[in-house]
């Protein structure tokens, strides 16, 4: 199923082709297709040790641009392991964006069962959350959202059409509680702008590799802070605060960033991802169910 309007046709067949002609000395590994919830890149196993990504749509493909530039830029730096660019794809007539192959982590997206210890995994995350703001920003692009308040209409409308699967008087008080919170006007630090559940590897009870970099770059450091719920329950949510000495400001903003992703999720995914629309409904739990904290 389509995740979007004019959504690219991707299948295996394709990705096969696209390896006989630009790299045929990998076109006889076995090509299988990894179902997630992810939505922006379409993604196939090759072999044992690789991987393809495919943009779905066009809007999409500077994402692997970015990564390509940034990732070895920044992956030393990471005590968590980060994707490894292995080879890029070229444009085609029957898929025309630019793809890519990296090596494969094996890991499973983050969820409580396979966590030994929700306080330490939220530690490690703090942890590489705050090795990536130290890296060196110059020459780095922008990322992040909008100032809540340019995200007003938005994530009301969003709100109101998530009614019946989220508390929709509860989520727009803790909405309108986020708007109060100070406008960020420090310096941007580097982000990776996406910290959920399916960007986070977990393999042998430990958080090991943090994926999917497309949208990383410097801006307002509340939004890495969103993990805390996104990712994490009370005991990680508030083990990942105190590891980053998160102020009250920043972490009301994070509140409010996090609680805008996941209601613009619910209504746009519904009937095409409902894996994700799960997690963006727990994820509004946890911001209601936190919202004193």
């Amino acid at each position: 199923m389509k995740l979007h309007d004019g959504e690219v046709e991707i299948d295996a067949q394709l990705v096969g082709r696209l390896l006989n002609d630009q790299f045929p000395r990998l076109a006889g590994l076995p090509i299988t297709e990894v179902h997630s919830t992810g939505t922006v890149n379409a993604i196939y196993r090759l072999g044992d040790h690789l991987y393809v990504r495919l943009p779905r749509l066009r809007k999409w493909a500077n994402g692997l641009d970015r990564e390509w530039h940034w990732l070895p830029r920044l992956s030393s730096h990471l005590s968590l392991r980060v994707p490894e660019p292995v080879e890029k794809g070229r444009p085609t007539h029957s898929y025309p964006l630019v793809w890519a192959i990296y090596r494969w982590i094996d890991g499973q997206p983050y969820a409580d069962a396979l966590v030994d210890d929700e306080r330490q995994a939220a530690r490690d995350l703090a942890r590489f959350v705050a090795e990536l703001r130290r890296v060196d920003s110059d020459g780095a692009p922008r990322s992040g959202r909008r100032p809540l308040a340019e995200l007003d209409a938005d994530t009301r409308a969003a709100i109101t059409s998530a009614a019946g699967v989220i508390d929709s008087d509860a989520a727009i008080a803790a909405w309108e509680r986020a708007l109060e919170a100070p406008v960020w006007d420090g310096s941007p630090v580097w982000i990776h702008s996406d910290l959920l559940r399916p960007n986070l590897l977990v393999r042998g009870g430990r958080l090991r590799a943090v994926i999917d970099f497309g949208a990383v770059g410097v801006g307002d450091p509340a939004t890495d802070v969103i993990a805390a719920w996104s990712v994490f329950g009370p005991a990680g949510r508030e083990a990942f605060r105190a590891a980053l000495a998160v102020d009250g400001g920043t972490w009301e903003r994070a509140r409010g960033i996090a609680l805008h992703q996941a209601a613009l999720i619910i209504p746009y995914y519904a009937k095409t991802n409902r894996g994700f629309v799960a997690l963006a409904r727990r994820t509004i739990e946890e911001v209601l169910a936190g919202s004193g904290s």
